[in-house]
């Protein structure tokens, strides 16, 4: 049987963290909602993002997409939030933790705005849980440190049980994971019990939308015909 595909090439990751970015803080920090004022709108920094970093080809084996988002605190000021979503089958050059390093100098440089930075890992491979990137020479020594969230090291039970619909979104990737190698009908049964996850969970309409086609599209059937069967 073969491999699943993981459409991790296309803007399914970047879609769906601006469609939840909300829901992705208030999962990732506990303490979104005192610290962050989720009544202003987000400004998504693409652009700026690729001026700072032109677009590389990804090497083999390796994926990941960067969102740069602007957001405001409680007391007025601003903020910025570097998201970086790493799915590869290997750990690759083994070099996450210099590049989320380089990410954190340049913006810095650039826009002088506090940064927090979160690699969420997708990837396969359990020993690889980069979170801490350090150098040192002759009494000179530097360490950046950067939040880490390893998807399957969840617990699945968790997931279900959390009401935030980003948890919908990791559940996806979880079960993409665990079920690398099951069949049609398997992958059918499975993605029904992800819509219903998310029809019970609270949301507007264009994130229901965001979260049918991230676990509609996240994982390919060999059959591309059986997609006809799910509800809109």
């Amino acid at each position: 049987m073969s491999q699943r595909r993981r459409r991790v090439d296309d803007p399914l990751w970047k879609s769906i963290l601006e469609q939840t970015f909300s829901h992705f803080l208030r999962f990732i920090f506990h303490e979104a909602d005192a610290v962050f004022d989720l009544s202003r709108p987000f400004d998504y920094l693409d652009k700026e993002f690729e001026q700072l970093f032109p677009p590389e080809s990804n090497r083999k084996g390796v994926r990941y997409v960067d969102k740069l988002v602007k957001v405001f605190l409680k007391d007025g000021s601003e903020q910025f939030v570097l998201c970086h979503v790493e799915i590869q089958s290997s750990k690759g050059n083994g070099d996450l933790a210099e590049r989320m390093f380089r990410y954190f100098y340049r913006i810095w440089d650039r826009y002088k705005v506090p940064i927090t930075a979160i690699a969420i890992l997708a990837d396969e491979n359990g020993s690889y849980r980069p979170e801490v990137y350090r150098q040192e020479f002759m009494g000179t020594s530097l360490r950046y440190d950067f939040n880490s969230y390893k998807i399957m090291d969840q617990e699945e039970s968790v997931l279900r049980s959390n009401k935030n619909p980003f948890s919908v979104i990791v559940l996806t990737a979880l079960l993409a994971i665990k079920n690398k190698k099951i069949s049609d009908e398997g992958l059918k049964a499975i993605k029904h019990d992800l819509y219903d996850e998310m029809i019970n969970r609270e949301m507007d309409k264009d994130t229901r939308q965001g979260l049918y086609d991230f676990l509609t599209y996240y994982v390919s059937f060999d059959n591309e015909e059986v997609l006809g069967i799910f509800p809109q």
